[in-house]
């Protein structure tokens, strides 16, 4: 009766750590694309401020610039790196003072069409699901193509383990 009593202590610990995980632990944030109000432009190291945010599923991205000079682009990442606009997967561009929603955790790219992409207007979006799942230490951030790799803290790695651990228990072992 007590290993009973104990395996659903366990299942009932290993639901609530999933289903905190599942839930969401912050609302969203509306990022300004470059620092700025009017920073889709030119003149913005584009890839320095991307490096310093952290974005997440559900967050959104403020274009603000130049309707009449600039436009924003969602594009794939061959055409990000060639600064090509044809065939661009959304024209994110309204009237100069436009949001994007990011939606699902992936590297998005936008680049300006108007023949300044090779001056620096593009940036590409490393869009994390869970904030939970975010690398521990900024500091020691490493790049896997654009993405950020699995470096997660000791505790991310301990929290990870110990629900696999408990849910395979909860399944292998019978009531």
């Amino acid at each position: 009766m007590e290993s009973l009593r104990s395996k659903h202590v366990v299942l009932l610990i290993t639901l609530m750590i999933l289903k905190l995980l599942s839930t969401d632990c912050r609302n969203p944030v509306l990022h300004r694309v470059g620092g700025g109000r009017n920073t889709w432009s030119p003149g913005v190291n584009l890839t320095d401020w991307a490096v310093k945010e952290q974005f997440y599923v559900g967050d959104w991205l403020y274009f603000g610039f130049d309707k009449w000079s600039h436009n924003v682009l969602e594009v794939n990442k061959s055409n990000y790196e060639n600064c090509e606009e044809r065939d661009f997967v959304t024209n994110v561009t309204r009237g100069g003072r436009d949001v994007f929603n990011l939606t699902e955790p992936k590297v998005y790219y936008f680049l300006c069409g108007r023949g300044f992409c090779s001056e620096g207007m593009k940036v590409e979006i490393p869009v994390w699901l869970f904030p939970l799942l975010q690398p521990h230490d900024d500091h020691n951030v490493q790049q896997n193509n654009g993405f950020p790799s699995n470096t997660y803290g000791f505790f991310g790695q301990f929290t990870l383990i110990a629900m696999l651990v408990s849910a395979l228990t909860c399944i292998l072992l019978p009531l």
